[in-house]
């Protein structure tokens, strides 16, 4: 607690990186939006900075950069044992598997009285040794916070005890649209300036299914010639995906534009964006669609599930079953005025129930709440949203 400041708690936001994706825009949101009379916060990166660490730092965010060098790494898990307890935080939130493990561990051992786990994804990915440490680990964060059902429900299921789950959606900001000329975005990326536009933005792993994506742009090649797809994002899959829009002959229909700064500018030159993952958590992308009024068609992911309302906010397809996921899409496509209406609601929804004010309203509470089971004095708080 800062002294001459007894209401005022000292929280530690932990993530691996600050690159540009989803778990990352979350922590840097929150860090940023929480009230500064109630709240003093840092940040630490358990390996590496990222393009994000500029924002905490022009918010006056101190970012501290752990350097994890291994898989297992005593000699990070004692750095950042140190920190956490040089800090004096009253809150270590964790963010994304590695750090979620390191600091429960650094931050029980330094003695911190709340922490907060949150986990963004029904993280199928995780095998028997995953689980096991998640299953341990349980016990040594206050509260494991999911952004979606599903992804409480998944932790649920795997051993956590249900008194340490908490949900709490992820939040997007209602930021002003950025100005484009959407015949000039498509030209710049090597598209004919006439023609329809599907966005694709993620990393490019198993998880996402792109393969999938590629083959229902296979199947519509021929029957929507006009159809072309940004596939914005990078990682292991790419040269294998690559290949593959080789092998469909969709070289002149499909770039692969790798990391880019301009993800916004893109979307809003996009008439739909489209998602075809195996699971999710709360998809970050369909958020800012949303909020950019622009229809998405998605697999029925859990996580996706709860943000796109299919045949009100965008639609949604078995995952897996390309010739649905090509039909959807190839419906709005024809068809721009259901495309707009789809979009609006989004945007609607995307403000009512998504708002970035709410989740970190109900963060800071969260925080509070646990601050005073401990016997910490906090400031009065608002009801979270």
């Amino acid at each position: 607690m800062e002294t001459g400041s007894a209401a005022v708690l000292k929280v530690l936001q932990l993530i691996p990186t600050l690159d540009r994706s989803g778990a990352e825009k979350q922590m840097v949101m929150l860090s940023k939006g929480l009230p500064r009379d109630r709240f003093r916060v840092e940040a630490a990166v358990l390996t590496r900075p990222g393009p994000l660490e500029a924002e905490l730092v022009a918010a006056g965010i101190p970012v501290t950069s752990i350097a994890k060098r291994r898989k297992v790494d005593p000699f990070a898990l004692g750095r950042l044992t140190r920190l956490i307890r040089a800090g004096k935080f009253d809150v270590v939130q964790t963010w994304i598997f590695a750090a979620n493990a390191y600091g429960r561990i650094a931050a029980r051992r330094a003695g911190t009285p709340v922490v907060v786990t949150a986990e963004m994804a029904v993280d199928l990915w995780k095998g028997r040794i995953e689980r096991a440490v998640d299953r341990r680990l349980a016990t040594s964060c206050d509260k494991l916070v999911g952004n979606s059902n599903a992804v409480v429900d998944y932790y649920r299921k795997l051993g956590v005890p249900a008194e340490r789950l908490e949900m709490i959606y992820s939040g997007v900001a209602d930021e002003a649209p950025p100005q484009v000329d959407p015949a000039a975005v498509r030209a710049e990326i090597g598209f004919p300036p006439d023609a329809s536009l599907a966005l694709f933005a993620g990393r490019l792993a198993p998880q996402k299914r792109v393969g999938d994506l590629l083959k229902v742009l296979d199947l519509l090649q021929h029957v929507q010639p006009d159809l072309r797809t940004a596939i914005v994002g990078d990682g292991p899959m790419r040269a294998e995906l690559e290949k593959l829009a080789g092998r469909y002959d969709l070289v002149d229909r499909v770039r692969f534009l790798g990391h880019r700064e301009d993800v916004p500018r893109l979307m809003a030159a996009a008439d739909v964006v489209v998602l075809t993952s195996e699971y999710e958590g709360l998809p970050n992308v369909v958020l800012e669609a949303m909020m950019l009024s622009k229809p998405v068609v998605a697999t029925a992911a859990p996580g996706t599930t709860e943000v796109v309302a299919d045949g009100l906010t965008g639609m949604l397809a078995p995952i897996g079953d390309i010739p649905a996921l090509a039909k959807v899409l190839r419906n709005l496509i024809r068809d721009p005025a259901r495309a707009r209406a789809l979009g609006a609601a989004g945007r609607e929804r995307a403000l009512a129930e998504f708002n970035d004010g709410a989740m970190i309203a109900r963060f800071a509470d969260l925080y509070e709440r646990l601050a005073a089971a401990k016997g910490l004095a906090v400031a009065p708080s608002p009801t979270a949203s």
